[in-house]
């Protein structure tokens, strides 16, 4: 029996806050890969085992997330996409490749990509749009998931792609903007449009974004709020002085066109519940309050 339970509305009728929720990452591998994905993508898949096994190390020893990507809608590919993106702050970048083959994959040399070491792929200068759609891992991203990226594939489809789970279930529908390594979440069909001219434009969506992934929780969250005080849109990071933690009280300072900014954030458990459809059991949620900004 299905459940009736979708963590994304729950989250939503609680007014969750998104700010500082998006995945710690520096460095990320995208794989095109047309077949299904189970309940964990790359294990689930239909890719060779020698790549899975590679994958897999590039997570646990390497620091480089690897996703599954495929294009929204019939495919039929006789190529193998991949890229390759650093996210570390102000220098980011996202380089790709044709494969004829997913076995290729093997002879790359990604074991410095976290520390912005390149693989030797051609240079890509556009963002890339990747939606969450992967619904074998939570039912709400595909339910809000492929509606969102079929939108999107209409006003950039060169830039859209589906991806496998990348974190936040519940703040589906989930998008994961490269190479800036910036997560929005509770996108809507209706928002698509907006998106990506505002991206065109050089500007965040900042209502809708979860935070910098290559930044600490506390530090993302603390950005947001920052940017919606001075009203700064522009993609690139604020430069960040200095974070220091105490407690669950962050302080984090950044400099704004020679000003320096305080912004104090708490990071504050939440009450144990139900956090993605597949959860048995509840689980203790944080969020990311404001108490103050100064200069």
């Amino acid at each position: 029996m299905t459940s009736a339970f979708r963590c994304s509305a729950a989250s939503e009728d609680l007014t969750e806050p998104i700010a500082g929720t998006a995945s710690t990452v520096r460095a990320f591998l995208l794989v095109e890969e047309n077949g299904p994905w189970g309940v964990d993508a790359v294990r689930d898949s239909r890719l060779p085992d020698e790549v899975k096994q590679r994958l897999r190390t590039l997570a646990a020893h390497h620091r480089v997330r690897p996703l599954l990507v495929r294009r929204h809608g019939p495919r039929s590919r006789s190529s193998v996409r991949v890229f390759a993106g650093y996210v570390h702050t102000d220098k980011p970048w996202l380089q790709t490749a044709e494969l004829s083959d997913v076995r290729e994959v093997l002879d790359l040399d990604l074991s410095g990509l976290a520390d912005g070491a390149s693989p030797g792929l051609r240079p890509h200068d556009d963002p890339v749009y990747l939606v969450c759609t992967h619904g074998r891992h939570d039912a709400c991203c595909a339910e809000r998931g492929r509606p969102l990226c079929s939108a999107l594939t209409s006003a950039a489809p060169e830039e859209t792609w589906e991806v496998s789970h990348i974190g936040g279930d519940r703040f589906a529908a989930n998008v994961l903007v490269l190479p800036h390594g910036l997560y929005y979440g509770r996108l809507t069909p209706a928002d698509a449009d907006g998106f990506v001219a505002r991206h065109r434009a050089g500007e965040l969506d900042v209502d809708h974004l979860r935070g910098r992934c290559a930044w600490p929780f506390s530090v993302q969250a603390a950005e947001v709020y920052l940017r919606k005080h001075l009203g700064e849109l522009t993609i690139p990071p604020l430069e960040l002085e200095s974070g220091s933690r105490n407690g669950e009280e962050t302080e984090a300072t950044f400099v704004v066109e020679g000003e320096r900014w305080n912004v104090r954030v708490l990071a504050h458990p939440a009450e144990p519940r139900q956090l993605t459809c597949r959860s048995l059991g509840a689980a203790v949620g944080t969020t990311h309050v404001l108490l103050g900004i100064t200069r």
